[in-house]
C-alpha cells in the first residue's frame, strides 16, 4: 500500500480535528477564522479525491490506530459506500462554510467562533464514521458526532434552543446506549467479529430468530436515520442556525445515520441473509410508514424549515427501504439517493437561510410574490424541489427510479405505491412554494421592502448546489459506478 495513500486517510479525519485549534486561536480576526475553515476544507477534499482516484484505481487503502484487545480496533478502510459518503461531506462542507460565512455575518449570530470549531469537529467525526473498518469504529465516531453538533443545534442560548438541544442529545443518545450498543455486543457475541465483510458476519446456520431480533436493535438504535418513532430529535433541532440545519440535513448526522443503515445491512447481515429474517418485512413496512406519514405531516407544516425537517424524515425512510429490500436495485437506489437527496436538501434548506436573512420571513404563507425580489433563490429552490420529488432534470430522478424497481423485483407492491405516493406529496408541500413567489395571483402588487438576494457567499453556495441537481441527472455516472462497486465489494453481482 502507498504510504501517502494512507497518510491521506487519516489526514481526512485529522485535519478538521487540527483546525479546531487554529480556529480558535484565530477567533477575534474573523477573515484569517473563515481563511483556515476554507483552506481546511480544501485539503480535505483535495485528500477525499485522491482517494478516490486510489480506489478506482484498485488500490488497497487500510490504516490501523490501536487495538483495544484481540479483534477489537479503531482502523479504517476506504471502501466504496464511505468514498461516497466522504466526497458528499467532504464538497458540500466547503459549500457549506461559504454559505455560512454570508449567512453568520448577515445574520450577525454570536459565537460564531463556536460555530466553526464545532462545524469542524463534526465533520472530522463523519471523515472517521464513513471510513470506519468496523462497528467499533464506527460506534465512536457515530457518537462524537451526536456531542460534537449539540452545542450547533443549542446555538442561540434560548430556552427554545436549549430545550430542542435537550430532545436532540436525548433522543439520539437513549436510542444508541439502549439499541445500538446492544446489537453491537450481540453482533459479537453471535459472530466473533465486528469487521464489515463482504456477505456478512453472521454463519449459513445462524438463528434466524436472534439475528432478525439483532436487525431490529440496529434499527431503531440508529436514531440517526430518524425513523419513526424516534424522529422527534430533528424537527427538534430546527431550532439551529440555517448553516447547522444544512450540515445536520444533507452533510453529516441524517446522512451519518443512512449510511450506517447501509452499511449494516449490506456487510453485517449480508444481502443473503436480510430476506430470510422475521423481523426484515416489518420494519420494511415500518420505513413505508414513515416515508407517508412524514410527507402528510410535512405538508401541515407552515414553518418552511419545520416543512423541509419532516421532508427530510419522508426521504430518509427512501434509503433504508432501499437497504432493507436487500436487491441490487435497492442498495444502488439507496446509495444515490444518499448523493441526490443531499444536494436537493442543502439547496433547500440554503434557500430557506437566505429568505430569513434577506426578508426575515420563515413560513411558506409568507413567500407568496418573493420571486420578484429572490429569482434566483426562488429558482433554486424549484430545481432542489424537483430533485427531491424525483422528476427530471433533477438527479433525484435515478435514485427513485431504482427504488421503485427493487419493491418490483421483490413484489413490494405495497410499498412501491406508498413511495409513489409520497412523491406526489413532495410535489403538494415543495411545488407550490416556488409556483407562489413566480405567480402569486390577482391583487397582489409587487414590492421588494427592501428585500434583495442573500449575501453574496450564501448566494454563491445556493448555485453550485442547485447547479449540482442538474449535473446528477445528467452525469450520474460516478455515483453509480460507486453504488455499483459497492455490490461487487459486498459480494453480489450486478443484477442480482
Amino acid at each position: 500500500m502507498n504510504p501517502s495513500l494512507a497518510l491521506m486517510l487519516q489526514l481526512t479525519i485529522l485535519l478538521p480535528l487540527l483546525a479546531t485549534f487554529a480556529i480558535a486561536a484565530t477567533g477575534k480576526k474573523p477573515n484569517l477564522r473563515e481563511a483556515v475553515t476554507i483552506s481546511t476544507s480544501l485539503v480535505v477534499l483535495y485528500c477525499v479525491i485522491n482517494l478516490y482516484q486510489a480506489l478506482n484505481a484498485g488500490t488497497s487503502i487500510e490504516v490501523s490506530w490501536w487495538e483495544l484487545m484481540p479483534g477489537l480496533e479503531v482502523s479504517f478502510v476506504v471502501e466504496p459506500l464511505g468514498m461516497l459518503f466522504a466526497l458528499i461531506a467532504s464538497f458540500l462542507w466547503l459549500i457549506t462554510t461559504i454559505y455560512a460565512i454570508g449567512y453568520m455575518r448577515g445574520h450577525e449570530e454570536e459565537n460564531q467562533t463556536r460555530f466553526y470549531i464545532c462545524f469542524a469537529l463534526a465533520i472530522s467525526a463523519v471523515m472517521g464514521l464513513a471510513f470506519s473498518a468496523n462497528l467499533f469504529t464506527l460506534f465512536v465516531f457515530y457518537e462524537v458526532l451526536t456531542l460534537s453538533t449539540y452545542p450547533l443545534v443549542t446555538h442561540a442560548g434560548t430556552d427554545k434552543a436549549k430545550k430542542g438541544g435537550r430532545v436532540y442529545l436525548g433522543i439520539l443518545l437513549s436510542t444508541s446506549v439502549a439499541f445500538f450498543l446492544l446489537a453491537i455486543i450481540l453482533t459479537w457475541f453471535v459472530s466473533g467479529t465486528l469487521e464489515f465483510t463482504a456477505g456478512g458476519v453472521f454463519d449459513a446456520n445462524v438463528n434466524t430468530t436472534v439475528a432478525g431480533a439483532i436487525l431490529v436493535l440496529f434499527i431503531f438504535g440508529i436514531g440517526k436515520a430518524a425513523m419513526m418513532p424516534f424522529h422527534r430529535w430533528l424537527p427538534a433541532a430546527m431550532v439551529a442556525p440555517t448553516p447547522v440545519s444544512a450540515l445536520l440535513h444533507a452533510v453529516a448526522v441524517v446522512k451519518a445515520g443512512v449510511f450506517t443503515v447501509l452499511k449494516v445491512c449490506i456487510f453485517i447481515f449480508g444481502l443473503d441473509l436480510l430476506p430470510q429474517l422475521p423481523t426484515t418485512e416489518f420494519l420494511l413496512y415500518l420505513a413505508t410508514f414513515s416515508v407517508v406519514m412524514a410527507s402528510i405531516v410535512a405538508m401541515r407544516q407552515d414553518n418552511l424549515k419545520a416543512r423541509l425537517a419532516y421532508s427530510t424524515i419522508s426521504q430518509l425512510g427512501y434509503i433504508t427501504i432501499g437497504a432493507l429490500l436487500a436487491t441490487s436495485s435497492g442498495v444502488i437506489g439507496s446509495s444515490m439517493h444518499i448523493a441526490s437527496h443531499a444536494f436537493g436538501k442543502i439547496t433547500l434548506f440554503f434557500c430557506a437561510g437566505a429568505i430569513l436573512v434577506a426578508s426575515h420571513k420563515s413560513k411558506v404563507s409568507e413567500l407568496r410574490g418573493l420571486g420578484y425580489t429572490m429569482p434566483i433563490t426562488m429558482a433554486a429552490f424549484f430545481i432542489a424541489s424537483l430533485s427531491i420529488i424525483g422528476v427530471p432534470p433533477a438527479g433525484g430522478t435515478w435514485s427513485k427510479w431504482f427504488l421503485l424497481m427493487g419493491t418490483i423485483e421483490t413484489g413490494y407492491w405495497v410499498v412501491m405505491v406508498a413511495l409513489m405516493l409520497s412523491s406526489l406529496l413532495n410535489i403538494a408541500y415543495l411545488l407550490p412554494i416556488p409556483y407562489h413567489a413566480f405567480f402569486p395571483g390577482k391583487g397582489f402588487k409587487p414590492s421588494n421592502n427592501g428585500i434583495k438576494e442573500a449575501p453574496m457567499p450564501s448566494l454563491i453556495a445556493i448555485v453550485i448546489t442547485s447547479l449540482g441537481c442538474l449535473i446528477m441527472f445528467i452525469h450520474p455516472q460516478p455515483f453509480y459506478e460507486l453504488a455499483k462497486a459497492i455490490l461487487t465489494v459486498s459480494g453480489v453481482n450486478h443484477g442480482q
